[in-house]
């Protein structure tokens, strides 16, 4: 069964620039997608909402990683704990639909 959007894990990440723990953080959502399903939003951090977000959780590195509106990690991203947590939320894609690409 396929979750709908609304049921759908929400990601958010708040990258800077010139950030190589924020490219490796977008290269492993993109890998992650492949097996899962998320709703990903990229906020960067120099706009109004990427301010606000960082200053509300105070990341000691970047990028900043939200999970439904929680906070997740900051720095490099955890790839084994991130795909264990949406495993756990029922993320994982059906194996018909993870061959998809």
């Amino acid at each position: 069964m396929s979750a709908t959007l609304a049921d759908a894990v929400r990601i958010t990440l708040v990258p800077s620039p010139a950030c190589h723990f924020c490219e490796d953080a977008e290269q492993a959502l993109a890998d992650l997608a492949a097996t899962f399903t998320f709703e990903l939003e990229i906020v960067p951090i120099d706009s109004t909402r990427g301010a606000r977000l960082v200053a509300e959780h105070r990341p000691a590195l970047n990028p900043l990683v939200l999970v439904d509106g929680a906070y997740f990690s900051a720095g490099r991203l955890p790839r084994k704990k991130l795909a264990k947590l949406l495993t756990a939320r029922g993320a994982a894609l059906a194996p018909a639909e993870a061959g998809r690409g």
